[in-house]
């Protein structure tokens, strides 16, 4: 099948190709802004003080820094563990995390950890990220060689929610409607096997000619 035999074969069924991505979209809608409920991302940032740093550090040596880059990964995937997120759940007196979306980035370059949290409630959410940066520094300094993990901004409750993308869940949706309809009109096409035209009918019939036509007469 050609590129223009598609075209017209869509334009046969537009009603079709017009109303099934509409109806995806529209379902996808209703239930990404009725049912889906907003989401909202508090951020704290701490910066990881070993025990060779001070404050009064008059110069770091490379291995030094590299050493403290190091360990800051190391305290970056300290705060993903079971140990200080039950840690975290124990004190603000919660079973677990498990309803909270944690992530953790960690520049190569620095000592700054950005800790992001997202739940479904902004000032909890902002708690949870607060308490994760208290027991990150607890559990740090009992099992590395870390002085402190100091906090550099802490977690505000979010004002305005974060997620999730119901746009693009309803953009989406219309082009997987998009995609079933196409599908079914070239699927019922292909097992359509009527002659529908003198020309496939030459076709069928090793390019023998046509003589004649009967025309659809309507009552």
């Amino acid at each position: 099948m050609t590129l223009i035999e598609l075209f017209k074969l869509l334009r046969k069924h537009l009603k079709l190709v017009v109303i099934l991505p509409v109806l995806f979209a529209l379902a996808t809608g209703v239930y990404a802004y009725a049912v889906m409920p907003n989401q909202y991302t508090s951020t704290v940032s701490m910066y990881v003080l070993t025990k060779t740093s001070t404050s009064n550090d008059q110069g770091i040596s490379n291995s030094d820094l590299t050493a403290s880059q190091l360990l800051t990964n190391d305290v970056a995937s300290l705060i993903k563990s079971d140990h200080v997120q039950q840690d975290a759940a124990n004190q603000l007196g919660m079973a677990t995390l498990s309803d909270y979306k944690i992530s953790v980035d960690s520049e190569t370059t620095t000592r700054v950890i950005t800790l992001s949290v997202t739940g479904t409630d902004a000032a909890r959410t902002a708690d949870v990220a607060n308490q994760l940066a208290s027991s990150t520094d607890s559990v740090a300094r009992e099992v590395m060689n870390v002085e402190s993990i100091n906090v550099v901004d802490q977690a505000i409750a979010s004002p305005a929610p974060s997620g999730p993308p119901r746009a693009m869940y309803v953009a989406v949706a219309f082009l997987l409607g998009l995609f079933v309809a196409i599908a079914i009109v070239v699927i019922a096409d292909m097992v359509n096997t009527r002659v529908r035209s003198s020309e496939e009918a030459s076709e069928l019939l090793d390019d023998l000619p046509v003589i004649g036509r009967i025309p659809v007469i309507k009552a």
